[in-house]
């Protein structure tokens, strides 16, 4: 039994030090610096912990995005997956998750075709938009089972996979038919740092770049072109007010004039 596992992965910027265009609404991103969404490195670590666990099982990395979205393809291979695959080019520009998912499970039907996919990971959302719906959307695409917000993968093997699925009021168990598409959480695993091999792999390795054309798709059904929504105005988060400081010839005079501003603000 081997697996073939994808990640899906995003480029996002690694501050939060992102302006916003004035004229336009728009974030500057130009000259930001990128890596891979935090939360994606969960499931890149999820990834190599099943090769580990099934012998045999290979892992590819997929992303959508500019040609220097590369480089978090690199990170991935480094860490330990195997392949990556680049889904790019300007009619891909502008998607939302709606038009994304739709290019990502393009990719993976192209990656199924080739290789039979079992399961597909995602990270719980990304840094830059945090709409946490593009795994669940990707699976429907595929027309493939999907679970959100998974914290522990039980078991797997080549026709199923049981998950534990954090929830509000605790812990469902599923079993998922595979092929699947799953999100995960932070609680899952602790990401590793790569390897001196992993890096030495990374820095020879080369991603084919698939178009929509590539993929099937017409220009109509990416980018924004494809889109159900768009991004109106964006606005950074009002400055804080500055702060109080309490004074006091004494630590109890300072706590009584702390109880009487918390009162006169009604906190307490």
């Amino acid at each position: 039994m081997a697996l073939h596992i994808v990640v899906c992965v995003k480029s996002t910027p690694t501050t939060v030090n992102v302006g916003v265009d004035a004229a336009t609404g728009q974030p500057k991103t130009a000259g930001v610096p990128v890596g891979i969404n935090p939360y994606d490195e969960y499931a890149v670590e999820e990834a190599v912990r099943l090769k580990e666990r099934v012998a045999g099982s290979f892992a590819t990395v997929v992303t959508v995005g500019p040609d220097s979205a590369a480089e978090v393809l690199r990170e991935a291979v480094a860490r330990g997956c195997d392949a990556g695959v680049l889904v790019s080019g300007p009619e891909f520009d502008g998607g939302d998750s709606f038009a994304t998912s739709l290019a990502l499970s393009a990719a993976i039907k192209k990656l199924h075709a080739e290789k039979p996919v079992h399961l597909v990971l995602f990270g719980k959302n990304t840094s830059d938009v945090g709409a946490g719906v593009v795994g669940a959307q990707t699976a429907a695409w595929l027309d493939w089972a999907g679970a959100s917000a998974v914290k522990k993968i039980e078991t797997i093997d080549e026709a199923s996979a049981t998950v534990h699925r954090s929830m509000e009021d605790g812990t469902d168990v599923v079993k998922l038919t595979l092929p699947a598409c799953v999100s995960t959480v932070k609680e899952l695993n602790e990401p590793r740092l790569p390897s001196l091999k992993g890096k030495m792999a990374a820095k020879k390795a080369v991603f084919p770049k698939w178009s929509a054309a590539d993929l099937g798709l017409t220009p109509a059904q990416t980018g924004a072109a494809g889109s159900g929504t768009v991004v109106v105005k964006a606005a950074l988060p009002p400055a804080r007010p500055a702060g109080v400081k309490v004074e006091g010839a004494s630590a109890s005079e300072k706590a009584a004039k702390l109880v009487d501003i918390l009162f006169e603000r009604k906190l307490i």
